[in-house]
Protein backbone atom coordinates (compact mmCIF):
# COMPACT_ATOMS: atom_id res chain seq x y z
CA UNK A 1 0.00 0.00 0.00
CA UNK A 2 1.03 3.66 -1.01
CA UNK A 3 1.35 5.61 2.74
CA UNK A 4 2.55 8.57 0.65
CA UNK A 5 -0.64 10.54 0.35
CA UNK A 6 -1.14 13.96 -0.53
CA UNK A 7 -2.27 16.37 2.36
CA UNK A 8 -4.14 19.52 2.86
CA UNK A 9 -0.50 21.12 2.57
CA UNK A 10 -0.62 20.25 -1.28
CA UNK A 11 -4.36 22.01 -2.19
CA UNK A 12 -6.05 25.50 -2.12
CA UNK A 13 -9.16 25.66 0.27
CA UNK A 14 -10.27 29.22 -0.04
CA UNK A 15 -13.74 29.87 -0.26
CA UNK A 16 -14.23 25.76 -0.84
CA UNK A 17 -16.84 23.75 1.13
CA UNK A 18 -14.84 20.69 2.63
CA UNK A 19 -15.89 17.61 4.02
CA UNK A 20 -13.60 16.80 7.04
CA UNK A 21 -14.44 13.28 8.68
CA UNK A 22 -12.87 13.72 11.89
CA UNK A 23 -12.93 10.81 14.79
CA UNK A 24 -14.67 12.87 17.53
CA UNK A 25 -15.74 8.95 19.10
CA UNK A 26 -15.42 10.39 22.53
CA UNK A 27 -16.04 9.12 26.26
CA UNK A 28 -19.10 10.48 27.64
CA UNK A 29 -20.64 10.59 30.87
CA UNK A 30 -23.47 8.15 30.99
CA UNK A 31 -26.58 10.83 32.33
CA UNK A 32 -25.39 14.19 31.38
CA UNK A 33 -23.86 12.61 28.22
CA UNK A 34 -21.37 15.49 28.74
CA UNK A 35 -17.55 14.54 27.41
CA UNK A 36 -15.53 13.02 30.06
CA UNK A 37 -12.08 12.75 27.56
CA UNK A 38 -11.64 15.51 25.09
CA UNK A 39 -8.24 14.12 23.75
CA UNK A 40 -9.68 13.24 20.34
CA UNK A 41 -11.03 16.45 19.73
CA UNK A 42 -7.75 18.17 20.74
CA UNK A 43 -5.95 16.06 18.27
CA UNK A 44 -8.23 17.28 15.03
CA UNK A 45 -7.59 20.95 15.94
CA UNK A 46 -4.62 21.55 14.05
CA UNK A 47 -6.51 20.80 10.91
CA UNK A 48 -9.19 22.51 11.41
CA UNK A 49 -7.51 25.70 12.31
CA UNK A 50 -5.74 25.11 8.93
CA UNK A 51 -8.43 24.38 6.72
CA UNK A 52 -10.22 27.59 8.18
CA UNK A 53 -7.26 30.09 8.44
CA UNK A 54 -7.53 29.11 4.27
CA UNK A 55 -11.11 30.60 4.16
CA UNK A 56 -12.79 26.55 3.63
CA UNK A 57 -16.18 26.27 4.95
CA UNK A 58 -15.82 23.54 7.11
CA UNK A 59 -18.22 20.70 6.98
CA UNK A 60 -17.35 18.24 9.92
CA UNK A 61 -18.80 14.27 10.28
CA UNK A 62 -17.84 11.83 12.41
CA UNK A 63 -19.66 8.62 13.89
CA UNK A 64 -20.24 8.13 17.86
CA UNK A 65 -20.77 4.61 19.82
CA UNK A 66 -22.77 1.99 17.99
CA UNK A 67 -25.90 2.89 17.35
CA UNK A 68 -27.23 -0.10 16.21
CA UNK A 69 -26.72 -1.55 19.98
CA UNK A 70 -28.30 1.20 21.01
CA UNK A 71 -32.41 1.03 20.96
CA UNK A 72 -32.26 4.93 22.72
CA UNK A 73 -28.83 6.01 20.48
CA UNK A 74 -30.56 9.05 19.28
CA UNK A 75 -30.78 10.39 23.06
CA UNK A 76 -27.84 8.13 23.86
CA UNK A 77 -25.12 8.53 21.17
CA UNK A 78 -25.79 12.29 19.41
CA UNK A 79 -22.74 14.84 18.44
CA UNK A 80 -24.48 17.64 20.40
CA UNK A 81 -23.14 17.45 23.73
CA UNK A 82 -19.92 16.59 21.65
CA UNK A 83 -20.45 19.84 19.49
CA UNK A 84 -20.76 22.27 22.62
CA UNK A 85 -17.33 20.86 23.68
CA UNK A 86 -15.83 21.27 20.43
CA UNK A 87 -17.02 24.69 19.88
CA UNK A 88 -15.44 25.54 23.46
CA UNK A 89 -12.17 23.99 22.23
CA UNK A 90 -12.39 25.87 19.11
CA UNK A 91 -13.16 29.15 20.80
CA UNK A 92 -15.93 29.68 17.78
CA UNK A 93 -19.50 29.39 16.74
CA UNK A 94 -19.94 25.59 15.71
CA UNK A 95 -23.49 25.24 13.93
CA UNK A 96 -25.06 21.89 14.61
CA UNK A 97 -26.82 20.29 11.71
CA UNK A 98 -30.01 17.71 13.05
CA UNK A 99 -29.47 15.14 10.53
CA UNK A 100 -26.47 13.73 8.65
CA UNK A 101 -27.97 13.81 4.99
CA UNK A 102 -31.14 15.56 5.59
CA UNK A 103 -32.85 18.21 5.22
CA UNK A 104 -31.33 19.92 8.10
CA UNK A 105 -27.89 19.15 6.61
CA UNK A 106 -28.45 19.97 3.18
CA UNK A 107 -29.19 23.31 4.19
CA UNK A 108 -27.22 24.51 6.73
CA UNK A 109 -24.13 22.97 4.66
CA UNK A 110 -25.98 25.55 1.37
CA UNK A 111 -25.50 28.37 3.58
CA UNK A 112 -22.42 27.82 4.89
CA UNK A 113 -19.39 30.50 4.55
CA UNK A 114 -15.61 30.75 4.91
CA UNK A 115 -14.19 29.98 7.96
CA UNK A 116 -17.35 28.99 9.09
CA UNK A 117 -18.15 25.17 11.10
CA UNK A 118 -20.96 22.71 10.40
CA UNK A 119 -20.61 19.68 12.44
CA UNK A 120 -23.30 16.81 11.16
CA UNK A 121 -24.91 14.57 13.50
CA UNK A 122 -23.73 11.20 13.94
CA UNK A 123 -22.99 9.50 10.70
CA UNK A 124 -24.12 5.73 11.69
CA UNK A 125 -27.05 7.13 12.77
CA UNK A 126 -27.59 6.15 9.23
CA UNK A 127 -27.42 2.30 8.41
CA UNK A 128 -25.96 2.87 4.97
CA UNK A 129 -23.34 4.88 6.47
CA UNK A 130 -21.90 1.42 7.37
CA UNK A 131 -22.74 -0.56 4.52
CA UNK A 132 -20.73 2.38 2.14
CA UNK A 133 -24.26 2.97 0.77
CA UNK A 134 -23.67 4.07 -3.00
CA UNK A 135 -26.97 6.22 -2.72
CA UNK A 136 -25.89 7.69 0.79
CA UNK A 137 -22.79 7.93 0.00
CA UNK A 138 -23.29 10.53 -3.25
CA UNK A 139 -25.98 12.74 -0.69
CA UNK A 140 -22.84 13.11 1.72
CA UNK A 141 -20.39 14.07 -1.08
CA UNK A 142 -22.77 16.57 -2.44
CA UNK A 143 -22.96 18.44 0.47
CA UNK A 144 -18.77 19.45 -0.55
CA UNK A 145 -16.50 20.04 -3.08
CA UNK A 146 -13.04 18.37 -1.30
CA UNK A 147 -13.00 15.83 1.16
CA UNK A 148 -10.13 15.38 3.72
CA UNK A 149 -9.57 12.48 6.12
CA UNK A 150 -8.26 13.11 9.59
CA UNK A 151 -9.54 10.07 11.32
CA UNK A 152 -7.14 7.42 11.49
CA UNK A 153 -8.98 5.56 13.94
CA UNK A 154 -11.34 4.61 11.98
CA UNK A 155 -9.72 4.35 7.85
CA UNK A 156 -9.85 0.63 8.41
CA UNK A 157 -13.04 0.51 7.48
CA UNK A 158 -14.77 1.17 4.13
CA UNK A 159 -17.77 3.11 5.15
CA UNK A 160 -19.25 5.98 3.44
CA UNK A 161 -17.58 8.48 5.38
CA UNK A 162 -14.11 6.83 5.35
CA UNK A 163 -14.11 5.81 2.21
CA UNK A 164 -16.59 5.90 -0.07
CA UNK A 165 -16.92 9.53 -0.18
CA UNK A 166 -13.23 9.98 -2.31
CA UNK A 167 -15.26 8.22 -5.63
CA UNK A 168 -17.00 11.42 -5.59
CA UNK A 169 -14.70 14.44 -4.21
CA UNK A 170 -10.85 14.89 -4.35
CA UNK A 171 -9.38 13.59 -1.41
CA UNK A 172 -6.59 14.75 0.85
CA UNK A 173 -5.62 13.46 4.47
CA UNK A 174 -5.22 16.12 7.08
CA UNK A 175 -2.30 16.48 9.65
CA UNK A 176 -3.31 13.84 12.35
CA UNK A 177 -3.76 10.95 9.01
CA UNK A 178 -0.32 12.43 7.37
CA UNK A 179 1.84 12.22 10.89
CA UNK A 180 0.16 8.42 11.39
CA UNK A 181 1.44 7.57 7.96
CA UNK A 182 4.50 9.41 7.94
CA UNK A 183 5.46 7.15 11.66
CA UNK A 184 4.02 4.01 10.76
CA UNK A 185 5.00 3.65 6.67
CA UNK A 186 8.32 5.21 7.71
CA UNK A 187 8.70 2.66 10.86
CA UNK A 188 7.34 -0.78 8.55
CA UNK A 189 8.24 0.22 4.92
CA UNK A 190 11.68 2.40 5.54
CA UNK A 191 13.12 1.83 9.20
CA UNK A 192 16.33 3.29 10.33
CA UNK A 193 17.80 0.09 11.56
CA UNK A 194 18.10 -2.50 13.07
CA UNK A 195 14.20 -2.22 13.23
CA UNK A 196 12.80 -3.77 16.82
CA UNK A 197 8.94 -5.06 16.66
CA UNK A 198 7.60 -5.59 20.33
CA UNK A 199 4.51 -7.82 20.37
CA UNK A 200 2.70 -8.56 23.42
CA UNK A 201 -1.25 -9.19 24.19
CA UNK A 202 -3.50 -11.28 25.49
CA UNK A 203 -4.48 -13.34 22.52
CA UNK A 204 -2.08 -14.68 19.64
CA UNK A 205 -4.85 -15.15 16.99
CA UNK A 206 -5.15 -10.96 17.24
CA UNK A 207 -1.44 -10.62 16.44
CA UNK A 208 -0.97 -13.48 13.75
CA UNK A 209 -0.67 -11.23 10.65
CA UNK A 210 1.34 -9.04 12.32
CA UNK A 211 4.12 -11.23 13.18
CA UNK A 212 3.90 -13.23 9.62
CA UNK A 213 4.24 -9.41 8.24
CA UNK A 214 7.26 -8.64 11.02
CA UNK A 215 8.94 -11.45 10.09
CA UNK A 216 9.95 -10.63 6.63
CA UNK A 217 11.22 -6.88 8.12
CA UNK A 218 12.15 -6.99 11.76
CA UNK A 219 15.70 -7.54 12.75
CA UNK A 220 14.18 -8.59 16.42
CA UNK A 221 10.63 -9.49 17.40
CA UNK A 222 10.00 -9.57 21.05
CA UNK A 223 7.15 -11.59 22.43
CA UNK A 224 5.78 -10.78 25.48
CA UNK A 225 2.05 -10.76 27.10
CA UNK A 226 -0.21 -13.63 27.00
CA UNK A 227 0.69 -14.64 23.43
CA UNK A 228 4.58 -15.54 24.72
CA UNK A 229 3.01 -18.71 26.14
CA UNK A 230 1.38 -20.42 23.42
CA UNK A 231 5.21 -19.85 21.86
CA UNK A 232 6.73 -21.34 25.03
CA UNK A 233 4.52 -24.57 25.00
CA UNK A 234 5.53 -25.01 21.13
CA UNK A 235 9.39 -25.10 22.93
CA UNK A 236 7.91 -27.78 24.52
CA UNK A 237 8.10 -26.16 28.01
CA UNK A 238 5.43 -26.68 31.06
CA UNK A 239 3.43 -23.12 31.19
CA UNK A 240 1.15 -24.31 34.23
CA UNK A 241 -2.35 -22.79 33.58
CA UNK A 242 -1.12 -19.42 31.77
CA UNK A 243 -3.04 -18.73 28.65
CA UNK A 244 -2.37 -20.93 25.74
CA UNK A 245 -3.92 -21.07 21.96
CA UNK A 246 -3.63 -25.11 21.30
CA UNK A 247 -4.94 -24.56 17.81
CA UNK A 248 -1.70 -21.75 17.22
CA UNK A 249 0.92 -24.33 18.95
CA UNK A 250 1.78 -26.14 15.36
CA UNK A 251 2.13 -22.05 13.70
CA UNK A 252 3.90 -21.20 16.82
CA UNK A 253 6.66 -23.70 15.92
CA UNK A 254 7.16 -22.96 12.36
CA UNK A 255 7.52 -19.18 13.24
CA UNK A 256 10.28 -19.76 15.62
CA UNK A 257 12.00 -21.75 12.90
CA UNK A 258 11.62 -19.25 10.12
CA UNK A 259 13.08 -16.58 12.59
CA UNK A 260 15.82 -18.19 14.43
CA UNK A 261 17.52 -16.14 16.82
CA UNK A 262 15.43 -12.93 15.64
CA UNK A 263 12.61 -13.69 17.67
CA UNK A 264 12.92 -13.75 21.52
CA UNK A 265 10.80 -15.01 24.07
CA UNK A 266 10.88 -14.56 27.30
CA UNK A 267 12.96 -16.18 29.74
CA UNK A 268 11.08 -15.75 33.43
CA UNK A 269 8.30 -14.39 34.56
CA UNK A 270 5.58 -13.14 37.31
CA UNK A 271 3.48 -15.79 38.15
CA UNK A 272 0.13 -16.27 40.27
CA UNK A 273 -2.47 -18.28 41.47
CA UNK A 274 -5.42 -16.08 39.97
CA UNK A 275 -5.45 -12.52 38.32
CA UNK A 276 -6.62 -10.52 40.36
CA UNK A 277 -5.06 -7.61 42.57
CA UNK A 278 -3.73 -8.97 45.53
CA UNK A 279 -3.11 -12.03 44.88
CA UNK A 280 -0.09 -13.84 46.02
CA UNK A 281 2.71 -14.01 43.28
CA UNK A 282 6.76 -14.59 42.17
CA UNK A 283 9.47 -14.60 39.74
CA UNK A 284 10.06 -18.15 38.07
CA UNK A 285 12.07 -19.08 35.24
CA UNK A 286 10.26 -19.71 32.26
CA UNK A 287 11.68 -23.39 32.85
CA UNK A 288 9.47 -24.13 36.45
CA UNK A 289 6.57 -22.56 36.09
CA UNK A 290 4.61 -24.97 38.67
CA UNK A 291 1.30 -26.42 37.64
CA UNK A 292 -1.75 -24.03 38.75
CA UNK A 293 -0.17 -20.80 38.62
CA UNK A 294 -0.08 -18.76 35.61
CA UNK A 295 2.14 -16.23 33.96
CA UNK A 296 0.71 -12.68 33.72
CA UNK A 297 3.82 -10.60 33.19
CA UNK A 298 7.11 -11.02 31.91
CA UNK A 299 9.91 -11.41 34.95
CA UNK A 300 12.60 -8.92 35.59
CA UNK A 301 15.61 -10.25 33.60
CA UNK A 302 13.31 -10.73 30.40
CA UNK A 303 12.42 -7.01 31.41
CA UNK A 304 15.93 -6.31 31.18
CA UNK A 305 16.78 -8.30 28.16
CA UNK A 306 13.83 -6.64 26.28
CA UNK A 307 14.98 -3.19 27.54
CA UNK A 308 18.73 -3.71 26.34
CA UNK A 309 17.47 -4.51 22.87
CA UNK A 310 14.60 -1.78 22.85
CA UNK A 311 16.94 1.07 23.61
CA UNK A 312 20.07 -0.05 21.26
CA UNK A 313 17.34 -0.32 18.14
CA UNK A 314 17.17 2.68 15.35
CA UNK A 315 13.63 1.83 15.21
CA UNK A 316 11.08 0.40 17.62
CA UNK A 317 6.85 -0.76 16.53
CA UNK A 318 5.13 -1.70 20.27
CA UNK A 319 2.11 -3.38 19.78
CA UNK A 320 0.43 -5.08 23.18
CA UNK A 321 1.20 -4.68 26.88
CA UNK A 322 3.92 -7.67 28.47
CA UNK A 323 1.27 -8.38 31.14
CA UNK A 324 -1.83 -7.23 33.22
CA UNK A 325 -0.39 -3.54 33.42
CA UNK A 326 -3.92 -2.59 34.94
CA UNK A 327 -2.66 -4.26 38.17
CA UNK A 328 0.72 -3.27 39.72
CA UNK A 329 2.14 -6.05 40.48
CA UNK A 330 1.71 -7.74 37.36
CA UNK A 331 2.92 -4.24 35.43
CA UNK A 332 6.78 -4.09 35.54
CA UNK A 333 7.43 -5.90 32.46
CA UNK A 334 5.20 -3.03 30.26
CA UNK A 335 6.83 -0.23 32.17
CA UNK A 336 9.79 -1.44 31.35
CA UNK A 337 9.46 -1.53 27.84
CA UNK A 338 8.13 2.03 28.07
CA UNK A 339 10.87 3.36 30.07
CA UNK A 340 13.24 1.67 27.43
CA UNK A 341 11.64 3.03 24.50
CA UNK A 342 11.34 6.53 26.57
CA UNK A 343 15.18 6.20 26.46
CA UNK A 344 15.68 4.71 23.23
CA UNK A 345 17.55 7.51 20.63
CA UNK A 346 16.01 6.04 17.53
CA UNK A 347 12.55 6.23 16.06
CA UNK A 348 9.86 4.82 18.61
CA UNK A 349 6.36 4.31 17.58
CA UNK A 350 3.59 2.81 20.00
CA UNK A 351 0.53 0.97 17.86
CA UNK A 352 -2.14 2.51 19.77
CA UNK A 353 -4.73 0.22 22.06
CA UNK A 354 -3.77 -0.77 25.19
CA UNK A 355 0.42 0.29 24.45
CA UNK A 356 -1.15 4.15 24.08
CA UNK A 357 -2.81 3.23 27.52
CA UNK A 358 -0.24 1.96 29.24
CA UNK A 359 2.31 4.70 28.55
CA UNK A 360 -0.05 7.37 28.76
CA UNK A 361 -0.70 5.91 32.16
CA UNK A 362 3.21 5.81 33.17
CA UNK A 363 3.12 9.50 31.73
CA UNK A 364 5.87 8.48 29.24
CA UNK A 365 4.01 9.40 25.82
CA UNK A 366 5.89 12.59 25.43
CA UNK A 367 9.27 10.70 25.28
CA UNK A 368 8.14 8.71 22.30
CA UNK A 369 8.55 9.82 18.76
CA UNK A 370 4.91 8.31 17.97
CA UNK A 371 1.81 7.46 20.11
CA UNK A 372 -0.64 5.87 17.42
CA UNK A 373 -4.40 7.08 17.47
CA UNK A 374 -6.01 4.10 16.29
CA UNK A 375 -5.17 0.56 17.26
CA UNK A 376 -7.51 -1.11 14.96
CA UNK A 377 -6.00 0.78 11.92
CA UNK A 378 -2.47 0.73 13.15
CA UNK A 379 -2.80 -2.95 13.70
CA UNK A 380 -3.84 -3.47 10.04
CA UNK A 381 -1.04 -1.68 9.37
CA UNK A 382 1.50 -3.57 10.87
CA UNK A 383 -0.29 -6.47 9.13
CA UNK A 384 0.42 -5.09 5.82
CA UNK A 385 -3.33 -4.73 4.84
CA UNK A 386 -4.50 -2.08 2.63
CA UNK A 387 -6.32 0.30 4.78
CA UNK A 388 -9.69 1.93 2.64
CA UNK A 389 -9.71 5.18 4.18
CA UNK A 390 -5.72 6.09 2.61
CA UNK A 391 -6.15 3.98 0.09
CA UNK A 392 -8.72 6.57 -1.19
CA UNK A 393 -6.57 9.30 -1.12
CA UNK A 394 -4.72 11.28 -3.70
CA UNK A 395 -1.26 9.71 -4.19
CA UNK A 396 1.54 11.87 -3.89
Amino acid sequence: MNYKKKSIRDANFAGRKVLLRVDFNVPQDKKTHAVTNDKRIRAALPTIRYLLDQGAALIVCSHLGKPGKDPDFRTNLTLAPVAERFEELLGQKVIFAADTIGPDARAKAAALKGGEVLLLENTRFDPREEKNDPEFTRELASLAEVYVSDAFGAVHRAHASTAGVADYLPAYCGFLVEKELSALGGAMEDPQRPLVAVLGGAKISDKLAVIENLLGKADKLLIGGGMAFTFLKARGLEIGSSLLDEEKIGYCREMMEKAGDRLVLPVDAVVAPRCEEGAEHEVVSCEAIPAGMMGLDIGPETARIFGEIVRSAGTVVWNGPMGVFEIDAFAGGTRAVAEAMAACPGVTVIGGGDSASAIEKMGLEDKVTHVSTGGGASLEFMEGKVLPGVACLLDK
